[in-house]
Order: C-alpha cells, then structure tokens, then sequence
C-alpha cells in the first residue's frame, strides 16, 4: 500500500500548500508516523516549538475522523472488514464507526444509492456538523455500478446528491483501498484543502 499514489490529490497538495514537502512521495509516505507540525527552535532548557494554529487544528483532525458508515449493499461488506481486527482501521486515526451523523466526520457510502434512498442520505450528510468528508466506495457509489447504471431507479453517483471527497474503483474495492482512500484523505485535511482547490489543481494538471 505504501508504494500506491494519489498523483492527482499530490499535484493538488503540491500547488496549494506551503511550503512543498510533498513532491514524489506516496500518500502512506505523507500520512505516515506524523509528527506534530512546527518547527522546533532550541533554547539553553530545552526548546521551543512553533506552529500555526491551522496547522495544529488540521493536524488533529486528521488523526480522529470517526466515520458514519452507509452500506446499502455488496461493498458494505469490504467496508466491515477494514475495521475488523484483521485490518483495524482505528490504527490509523479512524477510531470506531457512529452511527449518528452528528457524531461523525465522514460519510462513507458504500453500495448502490436509489433515488429512494437520496432523500435520506441528503439528510444524513445535513446532520453531519462541519467540517465534514465523504467517501463513495465502490462502482455503484460513484457511478451507478456495473450492473444498474442504465436502471431508471438508480442514483449515476453519490455526487449527484452530495460532494464527494474521494472516490474508491472496485466491485467492490478491498479493504486495503478503503483504508487508502481514508489515508488519502488525512492527506487533503492536513494540507487544508477544499474540494474546490483539488478539483482545480486536478484539472490543471490534466490539461497540461
């Protein structure tokens, strides 16, 4: 997993934060063992660290996302085995799932949404207090799925209905990408990016 990039949530890091620390290292790399952000300025006791509150602020959030899980089907599945003892995501920073929306800090959607089911999930996401992330598993989150995107009930896409932050391929994506996706994203946050400067960077770098 630690040789698996993100070159587009890279390039956007690389653009928007300062300084760059960033460039050519992986996002297990960059999200690693982190050590408290500053700079430490040694004094005849010992010494003095220096950070900006933003940093400090981001720093911790992203070691302490508890995410809101909604599995509506197969990759709900994939998603139970990236907390199990097996994997135990709460290794890296993502603790125990909630079951309230306003315990949480990220959505993660995993299966197929009905356009029955948009209303609620629309309601979910307005529960969550900000800041707040989301995280499409699998085909059917971010494109209707495989088997039903042509079907007249089927939502083409989470960000249909709500903003996504990261997006995971697969039917249905292993545990490994679920946990590298919520690494990509402790990634977005500790830079103190939006979804707007990411979009932005990704589509510089594509057209370039």
């Amino acid at each position: 997993m630690s040789e698996i990039t993100n070159t587009g949530l890279l390039q956007a890091v690389q653009a928007n934060a300062e300084p760059q620390p960033t460039a050519g290292k992986s996002i297990a790399e960059l999200v690693g063992p982190t050590p408290f952000p500053g700079t430490v300025h040694p004094t005849a006791g010992g010494g003095i660290l220096v950070s900006k509150m933003d940093e400090v602020i981001n720093w911790a959030r992203s070691n302490s996302l508890w995410p809101l899980t909604f599995g509506t089907s197969c990759c709900a599945i994939e998603m139970m085995s990236a907390y199990s003892a097996k994997y135990d995501w709460s290794r890296f920073g993502f603790e125990v799932a909630r079951a309230s929306p306003r315990q949480a800090d990220v959505i993660i959607i995993a299966g197929t949404i009905v356009n029955k089911m948009a209303p609620v999930l629309k309601r979910l996401y307005d529960q969550m207090a900000d800041p707040k992330y989301v995280v499409a598993m699998g085909a059917c989150a971010t494109s209707g799925g495989p088997f039903f995107y042509n079907t007249y009930s089927v939502v083409k896409g989470a960000d249909h209905v709500i903003p996504v932050d990261v997006y995971i391929a697969g039917c249905p994506p292993r545990p490994e990408a679920l946990i590298h996706a919520l690494m990509a994203l402790q990634v977005k946050i500790k830079a103190g990016l939006t979804r707007e400067q990411i979009r932005t960077s990704m589509q510089a770098a594509t057209e370039s």
